[in-house]
């Protein structure tokens, strides 16, 4: 099936990797599959079958009949590639800033030293004072130590 499926793309005049683009499957498993190393896949064929109608699957599988189908007279115009495929708008770059309100100036009053040292010292106040009541020091070599 690898020298008729090499057959088929050279008649079509495509690449393997326009073949995999249009077929929707990864590059490696068109380029196994032609080497021989793979058998391709229903999913693989079925993609095929999608997206040539005029190839003769029987031909292309067991080699029986001729490549195309007998009401197609010859190579089907190859299905639309990503670059001939209307453009969709493109989304936005994450890493790019765009403006649509110029940035504003907010002023913030900056809090003196002591007003904050005053609000650490309040703080502290209404902390509850707490006793240490054991200390455990873990070793590396796996004991500890209870103090």
């Amino acid at each position: 099936m690898n020298t008729r499926l090499k057959q088929f793309l050279a008649a079509e005049n495509i690449s393997q990797s326009q073949f995999a683009d249009t077929i929707k499957v990864v590059r490696a498993s068109v380029s196994h599959v032609l080497a021989g190393r793979n058998n391709p896949s229903y999913d693989f064929i079925k993609a095929i079958m999608d997206n040539y109608p005029s190839l003769n699957i029987e031909w292309l599988m067991l080699g029986k009949g001729k490549m195309y189908k007998e009401s197609s007279s010859g190579p089907m115009p190859t299905p639309a590639t990503v670059s001939e495929q209307p453009s969709v708008e493109e989304e936005p770059n994450l890493f790019t800033y765009e403006e649509d309100d110029p940035p504003q100036i907010v002023e913030q009053k900056i809090q003196s030293s002591n007003e904050i040292t005053t609000k650490d010292n309040t703080a502290q106040n209404n902390i509850k004072q707490r006793i240490v009541s054991k200390i455990i020091i873990l070793y590396d070599d796996g004991t500890y130590q209870e103090m």
